[in-house]
């Protein structure tokens, strides 16, 4: 017989059961419903779907995309609500309102906590634990930068209203919304500002946020500490957790940290978050980096040691310096 040339056309493999090739496409759940995710709980997801409460895993499709409390999230399978049933969340829509916690011990890396959200209310007491400015002008920069509305609720007020006007002039000129709560008073203009909206709590622990909650939103149970020595609260609530408020609108509660994290924050962005400085600051030379260091800054020339604004500026320029020390550990 004649010699025949052989090629790799001529083997013949049988393939293994395991080794068909995975498509490409997705399925596309056309049929998908709209929830909102309410509590997040170790891969559990709470969610809010047409009235019923539904629990929900992550699809394989969503990978490794975060899912936090205020998406609006579409879900698949059994959203009867039933106990022990589980819905897949398919798909997380497009998010507004972002809001960031800062590195911790656990991760260095910032992460989103709530999304959507409409109103920040930076909750802060007047004495025991004494405001903090400092705190509190770190929040606004947090809000300002995700076009989140801010809104300043002091509490305690009748332990220390002697205090208040103090707060008033630091924070006058501010797009802020400024409301005081009294234990004997009710909550009618908070209730106000609220209506409709997605509003996330935030605070130190001990300023008496979750006892403010529990009056907002009756039946919500939110454990309530005492304060432990002179600016030192215990830490209440321990999870993030979306509560529907009677009239509409929701009271987005969280745990008490130390602050909402600013690592992605330019320097261009905390200045909107001090419109008093920011209007001095337009006739700084170019390339100015408004630190003392510069030797040039209109922020100086301005502004002395007995100006009411000496506060703002150092609170200002403290945070310029985290964000120098954030660049140079990367």
């Amino acid at each position: 017989m004649p010699a025949r040339d052989w090629d790799e056309d001529d083997v013949r493999v049988r393939p293994g059961r395991r080794s068909r090739p995975r498509t490409k496409i997705r399925p596309k759940h056309e049929n998908a419903r709209e929830g909102f995710v309410t509590a997040v709980d170790r891969g559990r997801y709470t969610c809010l779907v047409d009235g019923t409460t539904v629990v929900a895993m992550k699809a394989r499709e969503l990978g490794r995309q975060s899912i936090v409390v205020g998406d609006r999230a579409a879900l698949v399978g059994d959203l009867s609500g039933g106990p022990g049933t589980l819905a897949r969340i398919v798909r997380i829509a497009p998010r507004h309102g972002q809001l960031r916690r800062s590195a911790d011990d656990e991760s260095a890396a910032e992460r989103v906590v709530v999304a959507n959200v409409d109103q920040l209310v930076i909750v802060a007491s007047l004495i025991d634990p004494p405001l903090r400015y400092g705190f509190v002008d770190r929040c606004l920069v947090a809000a300002f930068d995700a076009d989140v509305a801010p809104v300043l609720c002091l509490t305690k007020t009748d332990l220390a209203a002697d205090r208040l006007p103090e707060v008033e002039r630091y924070y006058a000129g501010l797009d802020l919304t400024l409301v005081t709560t009294r234990p004997d008073e009710p909550l009618d203009r908070l209730l106000e500002l609220l209506d409709g909206r997605q509003n996330v709590f935030f605070g130190h622990s001990g300023v008496g946020k979750s006892t403010l909650v529990n009056r907002l939103v009756p039946g919500a149970d939110r454990a309530v500490g005492e304060v432990r020595a002179i600016g030192k609260g215990s830490h209440t609530s321990t999870s993030v957790v979306a509560l529907g408020l009677p009239g509409g609108g929701w009271v987005i509660d969280t745990p008490g940290v130390r602050s909402f994290g600013l690592a992605h924050v330019t320097p261009d962005s905390v200045l909107r978050a001090f419109p008093e400085l920011e209007e001095i600051a337009a006739d700084c030379p170019r390339g100015c980096t408004h630190t003392p260091e510069i030797g040039d800054c209109a922020l100086d020339a301005e502004i002395g040691d007995a100006d009411p604004r000496a506060g703002r500026l150092a609170s200002y320029r403290r945070m310029l310096g985290s964000l120098a020390e954030a660049d140079a550990r990367d």
